[in-house]
């Protein structure tokens, strides 16, 4: 890697966690002013819609709390009984906080559910209105800023959070709908809006809950996250494609991953070796990803005889609805070897497809030695 082109990775890392943590405490101040006002004015106007409004304030502000402790405890030093680090604890604090939301929705909707079996009649003033007004103007604000942020650092806790904020104000609006309503017309909607609000809580606990598990079980990453990473692989102008991409995550912005890269088979060592290090380097200030491993398949690059025989298989390979794809080919003509990977769909047991690709292409050359590597459909 070129001396202009080194970056201090551990800089870097320090410079998101400082933004993670700076735009969470703007989230958590914000938000706890938030619930200071609708409180007020829930207490005072006797709205349980703007009280139950003030206690999703409150469930945000622990989320950005979390993210916080996340961040600390995910930035300590790895050691020898954690060498890949202690992000993972994040998401313990995140089901703890998952569990409490979803407690809070609950006990909301017994309460709108009270107010609707024995009403009680709302009072809104002029500052009360206001306030709420101000506070769906401050939630766009902030929703947008946490988002901007959030891109910025490519922290999905973060833009799930700007998200959330954003929805929020939606929310809030509905509030205020309601109150202009019973102002004008008289008609109270007050409990049947703390309903909703309280049924949008249950649902942002649950679904919480459920993210933070398959988190920790491990799951698909989607496809815009491995389709972005193979185009900063591919960017390198040597790199003929990218394969096998493999990501794992150890906590919030912490995720190491892998890939195969085809290169021409006249490289020599030195060239691979600084190839793959600016592929390190571009991807990780990119997206934040930190490659611990760079598989290289040789392509042939000066044999047509090579180029044919490649087409022949990937047709036969590819004809079968299970095989999703054929990459790292290469085919030594001398010693009469051919190795090639194949994806194969989990629709197929892989012992099977492994057994029809060795008898197809060993039919068509019989004469080769045959390596066919089996991979897992792990991405989008």
């Amino acid at each position: 890697m070129k001396e202009n082109e080194t970056a201090d990775i551990t800089e870097v890392a320090a410079n998101r966690e400082k933004t993670i943590v700076r735009t969470s405490i703007v989230g958590i101040l914000t938000n706890v002013l938030l619930v200071a006002f609708k409180a007020a004015v829930g207490l005072a106007s006797h709205s349980i819609a703007v009280i139950l409004d003030a206690v999703n304030n409150l469930s945000d502000a622990l989320s950005s709390v979390v993210t916080i402790i996340g961040a600390k405890l995910g930035a300590k030093l790895p050691d020898k009984k954690h060498p890949l680090g202690y992000g993972r604890i994040e998401y313990l604090s995140s089901m703890i906080v998952a569990a409490l939301v979803l407690y809070a929705g609950i006990t909301s909707l017994v309460e709108s559910v009270k107010k609707i079996i024995h009403p009680e009649a709302a009072d809104y003033s002029t500052v009360s209105l206001i306030i709420i007004a101000v506070a769906i103007l401050v939630k766009l604000g902030l929703g947008l800023y946490v988002k901007k942020q959030g891109k910025k650092v490519h922290s999905g806790a973060l833009e799930a959070s700007g998200s959330d904020a954003l929805f929020d104000a939606i929310l809030s609006a509905s509030v205020l709908v309601s109150a202009v309503v019973y102002l004008i017309w008289h008609i109270s909607l007050e409990a049947y809006v703390g309903v909703v609000i309280s049924g949008f809580i249950i649902k942002a606990g649950i679904e919480m809950l459920i993210e933070t598990l398959n988190d920790i079980i491990g799951k698909r990453e989607d496809a815009e996250t491995t389709t972005a990473l193979k185009q900063i692989v591919c960017e390198e102008e040597a790199v003929l494609g990218a394969y096998d991409v493999t990501l794992f995550n150890y906590g919030p912005n912490r995720n190491y991953g892998s890939v195969h890269i085809e290169l021409a088979d006249t490289l020599t060592v030195d060239e691979v070796d600084r190839i793959t290090r600016r592929i390190q380097h571009n991807v990780f200030t990119k997206t934040g990803v930190i490659l611990t491993g760079i598989g290289v398949y040789s392509f042939n690059t000066s044999n047509d005889e090579a180029a044919e025989i490649r087409n022949a298989i990937q047709r036969t390979v590819l004809s079968h609805d299970w095989a999703l794809q054929m990459h790292g080919f290469y085919v030594d003509t001398e010693k009469k070897s051919i190795r090639f990977d194949v994806v194969i769909s989990f629709d197929i047991d892989r012992k099977e497809a492994l057994e029809t690709l060795y008898r197809e292409v060993g039919a068509l050359y019989p004469d080769y030695e045959l390596l066919i590597v089996p991979d897992v459909d792990i991405t989008d």
